[in-house]
């Protein structure tokens, strides 16, 4: 008799076992002639040589399950069992899936091209209006980045710039202050990664969410880094978070040019960055446009009646 212990990497143990331990039981139930014991994300197994490999193996098959999936459930057991790996079909254009095991894909032509210029440049511009979907779509091929481990961690940011309410009025500390600001990041994240494994990662800094002013004087390796609301920044802000770029580092900055809440005689850096930067190699560029809002059909209709307005204005 062998004892083994099988560390669980990378995913939430508690949604590996299952609600009240089922999938640990099921588990059991089919390897009778092991002792198997679980506790946090540490499997002890003892018993016979080969049939411990044997489930070894079964388990790397659910883990890799449980990582692309985000849970496992007794049809994944049986084809892990069977030595097959359960998938939910096509998944060519699934970018990850979501908490509760839904594809999340892009849902338009030009979040079809976000996802493909990110592969073939290492900062990227995605320009587009509310709804348009540049934020997920960003913050779903950083997670991609993250589990397939083609990168260390994902680094967050957003300029706390206030529209209609300054911070000093607003209640509790500093990080009580930026929170707000920084909520659609959390959202994203929430709905793409277990909460206690995102937990974890946060208090191990793998994801960290910050606002612009914290990036000055850092170098970003091994990283995806997003800027979202981009279109807040000066053309000083903008510059000093465009050259914190390190090694194996990738950047998609996000905007929307209409909904600029700089003060009215500063200059939005995004604005300048687009034309000063629109001929560097290396840099992609996508602009979002009304077809692409995946929000309620409302938000389309909204977009449109505000753009008639401006141009009515002018």
């Amino acid at each position: 008799m062998i004892e083994n212990h099988i560390i669980l990497e990378d995913i939430d143990p508690a949604g590996f076992y299952g609600a009240n331990n089922v999938h640990l039981q099921m588990l059991k139930k089919l390897y009778p002639k092991l002792r198997i014991v679980a506790r946090d994300n540490i499997i002890k197994v003892m018993g016979d040589e080969d049939e411990t490999e044997r489930f070894k193996k079964v388990i790397e098959l659910l883990r890799e399950h449980c990582v692309k999936y985000n849970s496992i459930n007794e049809e994944a057991i049986i084809d892990a069992v069977n030595g097959k790996r359960s998938d939910k079909g096509n998944d060519s254009n699934v970018i990850v899936y979501s908490i509760n095991g839904r594809p999340i894909y892009p849902r338009s032509e030009n979040q079809c091209r976000l996802v493909e210029q990110f592969g073939k440049n290492d900062m990227l511009f995605a320009v587009g209006p509310a709804g348009s979907g540049k934020t997920y779509t960003a913050i779903a091929l950083a997670v991609r980045a993250l589990k397939n481990r083609e990168v260390r961690k994902i680094i967050l940011s957003r300029p706390a710039v206030e529209a209609g309410e300054k911070l000093g009025f607003l209640p509790g500390d500093m990080r009580d202050k930026i929170d707000p600001y920084l909520q659609p990041l959390y959202d994203a994240l929430e709905d793409m990664i277990p909460m206690a494994k995102l937990k974890e990662y946060m208090d191990t800094n793998v994801i960290q969410i910050a606002p612009l002013a914290f990036m000055r004087g850092r170098t970003l390796n091994d990283a995806i880094v997003i800027l979202d609301e981009a279109q807040n920044t000066t053309p000083q802000q903008i510059k000093m978070f465009l050259t914190r770029m390190g090694n194996n580092t990738k950047m998609i900055i996000t905007g929307d040019l209409t909904q600029i809440d700089l003060p009215q005689k500063q200059n939005s850096g995004l604005v300048q960055a687009l034309h000063i930067l629109r001929d560097v190699k290396g840099i992609g560029f996508i602009e979002l446009n009304k077809k692409d809002i995946v929000r309620h059909k409302l938000v389309t209709r909204i977009v449109e009646a505000y753009d008639a307005y401006d141009k009515e204005n002018k």
